[in-house]
């Protein structure tokens, strides 16, 4: 954090505008602006020059999802951005053939989908210990016996919808075993005509099936702001502008309280709850980056913050992040520091853009 306290004094002194413009242009102009500025410490300069070279601004990655998606809830979405001087950079729909063909929705949610639709059973890291203590079975006999499915797959064996899975899986919850975060298998043996089987994530396909329903879409909004600036955090983003998880406990004034209240006059079909929150937004610059390269098909290198950890942040040299390392981190795999261990997600949520360089360098270290 110091490295940016540092030169944000240099900033309030001088142009900052015109130190991103000069290092934008080369270093050369850079050093010359700072020189001509009675900056002439080379060590102080290198700072300066590393700090501005990046993107300090946040960016989330909002939707509105399928079951809110209409044009009166779109005007109450960018009223709200525009009244907290958010700056949409993009926006547009995209429709749920495409979400189901691309697996979109799957790699929004890698961490449970991958054990539901994207990974076969034997490619998982089964605890096999906890498997066979709580079942009884091993997990090799299970597979040999062609048993264990995940959820896509046990939607076919059983010939069944995406909400039928999931009332079949929750009348199984006294079978059903956690094997670690967003990752469970249940026990199904009251099929009939079935043999008993094991189903891992088998929630899943249910949530899914509200992003896919042909016909419909979400209508995405790619927003920036300066957190300094406009004095908005990344907490205060999600609190106050987004809303809480659950609708029903949101600020009244966030666009998911908005839409909680008024759920009738804005056209919708039920009052949202649960999963049917109304909108997504990225939990942090990090996650919102996952999810512009996920949605939106965009190059880590062609996005500002992107470009940024790929240089190491204001850090630069050794702290730059390779872009297979920062792919593989999209994932949201367990990822550990000194003073850390758990999702990656969870590692940089609600942390501001310049607190994200500093996290990936923790990490990369």
């Amino acid at each position: 954090m110091g490295a940016a306290s540092s030169v944000q004094d240099y900033a309030n002194r001088l142009n900052a505008v015109e130190i991103v413009a000069m290092v934008a242009e080369g270093e050369d102009k850079a050093r010359n602006y700072l020189h001509e500025n009675g900056i002439n410490d080379d060590d102080e300069i290198a700072k300066i020059i590393s700090y501005f070279g990046v993107s300090h601004k946040n960016s989330a990655f909002l939707f509105i999802k399928p079951h809110a998606n209409n044009e009166a809830v779109q005007a109450l979405v960018t009223k709200a951005l525009a009244e907290n001087n958010l700056t949409i950079l993009s926006e547009g729909e995209i429709q749920a053939e495409v979400i189901d063909s691309q697996q979109l929705i799957d790699n929004h949610y890698y961490s449970i989908a991958s054990k539901a639709t994207l990974l076969q059973p034997k490619d998982l890291p089964i605890p096999v210990d906890k498997f066979e203590a709580f079942f009884g079975e091993s997990f090799e006999s299970a597979l040999a016996n062609e048993s264990v499915f995940n959820a896509l797959d046990a939607c076919k064996y059983l010939e069944v919808e995406g909400t039928d899975l999931e009332a079949i899986w929750r009348r199984a919850q006294n079978k059903t075993i956690k094997f670690g975060g967003g990752f469970y298998c249940a026990k199904i043996d009251d099929i009939e005509g079935k043999k008993p089987i094991y189903i891992l994530n088998g929630f899943f396909m249910s949530m899914r099936s509200t992003f896919v329903i042909p016909g419909t879409s979400i209508h995405y909004y790619v927003v920036e702001w300066d957190p300094i600036a406009s004095g908005i955090n990344w907490a205060k983003f999600r609190d106050e502008i987004i809303g809480a998880t659950d609708p029903s406990k949101s600020i009244e004034s966030s666009i998911r309280g908005e839409i909680y209240k008024n759920w009738e006059s804005l056209n919708l079909a039920e009052q949202p709850g649960g999963s049917k929150n109304g909108v997504h937004g990225s939990a942090s610059p990090f996650e919102g980056l996952a999810e512009k390269c996920n949605w939106l098909g965009v190059d880590p290198a062609d996005d500002p913050f992107g470009a940024g950890l790929l240089k190491g942040g204001w850090f630069g040299g050794d702290s730059a992040i390779p872009k297979p390392l920062l792919l593989t981190w999209f994932k949201d795999p367990q990822i550990s520091t000194d003073e850390y261990t758990g999702s990656a997600f969870d590692f940089f949520e609600n942390a501001d853009v310049d607190d994200c360089y500093i996290k990936a360098n923790l990490i990369k270290k």
